[in-house]
């Protein structure tokens, strides 16, 4: 029986670490989408997030006096404003000057991921390593410090408290945003934008306010999830974020827009991207021929793919995107 309790430990484990980065990439998005913002950009902004938060952790990794406070609050500080620039880059295009938000997200994304592989490799080159890859174990080491007491609690301990504290952030911001966008006036405001603009303007709600908030605090929480990331790899490697920020995207249609829904998501993701990994250390004795690993790592897409055609068939409303999901306002059409 213990053998069976510490393999699901483990597995849940993983699943978790896995899943989180695209658990704060959906609910930046979703939060967005609620006000009729479809933002492509989310790997983008997750990769502005991920570097800016990784150059800070690795310069002040370099300073003669290190505050374990101040290396836990320079990061995600420069996590958050790196990913806001982001935001309301996106946000000046699509609400002020109206471009097209399927393009300017698209765009987004590829200026993003060049941004973070540009300074990723500029550190390597200051660092003057042989590796591939910027380090902050330092940092990470104390990100990924556990609840002392988890230890001593047995089973309960290790299944419910034995996280980082990334963890439980990223699960109350998505309950938090589930709870504004269902039972509040601010969230009832922000799903009007997404519903009808027009009417929620004749209503009295400032429109281009709503669209920029939310956007900017959707790039703020996603952007966590590229730091997320980077620390879950103690560092930055070129060209490995942005598929989290798809599966994010994707994720947020397969919870149905909504962010309680994709805790469950994300941790389900987060099994299917490991499981080439999960399977030989199961020690299950089952034997697969060569190869394998590259036909599992092609499941979570898959998945995907079913999720988005099976969402595509659904009829009732409450599981549809916002009516305006896309289209950018124009006061002067109401």
């Amino acid at each position: 029986m213990s053998f069976i309790l510490d393999k699901i430990i483990y597995v849940l484990a993983n699943a978790i670490n896995n899943g989180m980065p695209i658990l704060f990439g959906s609910t930046g998005e979703i939060i967005t989408e609620k006000a009729g913002h479809l933002n492509l950009g989310i790997p983008g902004v997750m990769a502005v997030g991920g570097i800016s938060g990784v150059v800070t952790a690795f310069f002040y990794q370099q300073s003669a006096s290190k505050n374990t406070f101040l290396m836990i609050l320079l990061p995600l500080l420069a996590t958050l404003l790196g990913s806001l620039v982001m935001g309301l880059i996106y946000c000046f295009l699509t609400v002020t000057l109206r471009a097209n938000q399927n393009v300017t997200g698209l765009a987004l994304t590829t200026f993003g991921i060049g941004i973070g592989n540009f300074f990723g490799a500029s550190i390597i080159k200051l660092s003057h390593s042989e590796l591939t890859s910027v380090r902050i174990d330092e940092t990470s080491k104390v990100f990924k410090a556990t609840l002392p007491f988890a230890s001593k609690l047995g089973f309960i301990g290790e299944l419910l408290f034995s996280y980082r504290f990334l963890v439980y952030a990223g699960i109350i911001i998505a309950l938090v945003c589930a709870y504004v966008l269902k039972r509040t006036r601010v969230g009832l405001h922000l799903r009007a934008v997404g519903e009808n603009p027009a009417t929620a303007d004749a209503a009295g709600i400032n429109v281009n306010k709503y669209k920029y908030v939310s956007t900017c605090v959707g790039s703020m929480i996603a952007g966590l999830g590229g730091f997320y990331y980077c620390i879950d790899k103690n560092g930055w490697s070129n060209d490995n974020i942005g598929p989290f920020g798809w599966l994010a995207i994707a994720l947020v249609i397969f919870a149905i827009w909504r962010p309680n829904l994709a805790i469950f998501g994300s941790i389900l993701f987060g099994l299917l991207l490991n499981l080439y990994d999960l399977i030989p250390a199961l020690e299950l004795n089952i034997k697969f021929p060569h190869g394998y690993d590259k036909l599992f790592k092609m499941v979570p897409y898959i998945v995907t793919i079913v999720v988005l055609i099976i969402t595509s068939a659904r009829k009732k409303r409450e599981n549809q995107p916002p009516a305006s999901l896309g289209l950018s306002y124009f006061r002067e059409d109401r």
